[in-house]
Parts: C-alpha cells; structure tokens; sequence
C-alpha cells in the first residue's frame, strides 16, 4: 500500500493542482450556470430557487431564433472568408523558404501582441464618417458624403474576420506543412491539372486543419459580443450581445445562463464532429 502511494505521489503532485484548477474555475462555474438556467428572475433581479423550463421554452421565440440564426450566418460567413484568405497564406508559409518562415510565422502571431479590443478600436476609428478612409475618398473626389460603414452588419463582419484570421491560418499551416509535396507531383505525372491535383489530392488530405480552423473561428465568433458592439454600435444583435444584456443590463441571469449552455452544447457537438475527422493536436 505504502510503495502504491510513493508510486502515485508524483503524478498526484503534478496533476493535483491542474485538476484543482479546473474543478474551481471551470467544471464547478458551469454547474452554477447550468443551474441557474433552470431557475426563476427575480422580481427586480437575482434568481429565484424555483425549477422551470421556462427559460429554455422561450428561446424559441421568433426574435431569438431569428438572432440565433442572424449570429450563425455571421459565423459562417466569418469562417468561410477566413478560409479563403488563410489557405493560400497557409500555403505559401508552408511552401517557403525556411529563412522566410519565422517572418511570415511573426506576421500572423503580431496582432496577439496587442489586446484585440485595442484593435477593434483601430478599426473603428478608420470607418468612422470622419475617419482616415472617408476622409480620403471625399479628397480624392470619389464620393460626395461620407459612407456609411461603421454601424453596420459589414462592419462587424470584417471585425470578426480581421480578429480571427490567425486562428484559421496556424491550423491550415499545420496541415499543409505536413503534406508530402511528392503527392502533388505524382497527380501531375498522372495527367492532373494543377486545380485537379488540388481539389482530388490536396484539399481533401488537408481536411482536419480545415475543419479545425474553421471550429476556431465559429465558435468564438459567436461570443465576440465587444467586436459587434463596437463595430455595430448597439445596431446589430447577436447572441454574445444578447448573453451579455441579459446578465449586465436585463439582470435576467436565467435567461442568460440558458443562452450559455446552449453555446456550450454547440461547441461539444462541433468538437464531436470534429474528432471523427481530425486529430485534437491539429487544432494548435
């Protein structure tokens, strides 16, 4: 018994503190939350202990389900442009010279070096009517007022975009870095077409890390709510906007947590999914 516990007693020490450290801040905050889902607003605020399934009946109600669809477009969208550019960024650090790779590599990790809200905030002082683009464009005659394009759904789009891409590169270049670039010379010796080569032998055994970037882009698309309250401007509705209204400015906790766990059960699904075609350590 004794030898037992000495031979155990490392991997406790280092174990111990991690799984101390996900009971406390993660596993024992989501049983509140999950909790709290289930129970009554307070008159003024606060949460009643009373059992309900009220909270989640009134998710489906036409003006959620119409955020709740408005917020997954938006994800879509924000994976699918995210996609487009990454690849052949992806590909091209891939295919680079090694002297090159640790510049390119800098360039996508750069922006981490600054809190994104700080960048947000860049973004929203080029759009404004009276920003440097506006500005420009009436100087050089190409427009007669100044354009619309803070406040808007695009706005918000290229936020999400611009704060995600790196997430969406560092994947793909993990995957393309792996693949054998002897595969896409035999597809050529067969007869393939470069586009054929790429659709028949490269983007399908690229697959994981295009699932992967593009489950690390939708699902926190979905909780950016300051992206799309700076760059909509109280505009646009989503549902991270609708999480944080209903916990700060409604106090209805409730509804709040509901929303939050019906997040959380879109991202273990997508993580299902993912897992039955790629490899977790694709994902970093």
């Amino acid at each position: 018994m004794k030898t037992s516990l000495k031979q155990r007693l490392p991997a406790l020490v280092m174990v111990g503190p991690i799984v101390i450290w996900l009971a406390l801040f993660i596993v024992i905050p989501l049983i509140y939350v999950f909790a709290i889902s289930f129970m009554n607003r307070g008159l003024y605020s606060g949460v009643v202990m009373a059992f309900t399934l009220d909270n989640y009946i009134q998710l489906l109600d036409l003006e959620y389900l119409n955020i709740f669809w408005k917020s997954i477009l938006l994800a879509v969208e924000t994976s699918v442009i995210c996609l487009l550019l990454g690849y052949p960024f992806a590909m091209i650090m891939a295919r680079a010279d090694k002297r090159m790779k640790p510049a390119m590599m800098l360039l996508i990790m750069l922006p981490f070096w600054t809190n994104s809200l700080i960048r947000t905030y860049g973004w929203n002082t080029l759009l404004r009517s009276e920003g440097i683009i506006n500005n420009l464009l009436l100087r050089l005659g190409l427009i007669q007022k100044p354009l619309e394009l803070l406040y808007t759904d695009g706005a918000v789009l290229l936020g999400m975009v611009y704060t995600l891409f790196p997430f969406m590169v560092l994947p793909l270049y993990s995957s393309i870095e792996k693949l054998d670039p002897s595969l896409m010379e035999a597809a050529g010796d067969l007869g393939a077409r470069r586009v054929r080569s790429f659709l028949r032998v490269m983007l399908p055994l690229t697959a994981p890390g295009i699932f992967a970037g593009t489950i690390q882009v939708f699902i926190p698309t979905l909780g950016y709510f300051f992206i799309s309250d700076m760059m909509g401007g109280g505009k646009t509705m989503y549902i991270g906007n609708l999480i944080k209204n209903q916990f700060l400015s409604a106090r209805n906790w409730p509804l709040g947590a509901a929303l939050s766990i019906l997040l959380i059960l879109l991202t273990l699904l997508l993580m299902k999914l993912y897992s039955r075609v790629g490899k977790m350590e694709d994902m970093v």
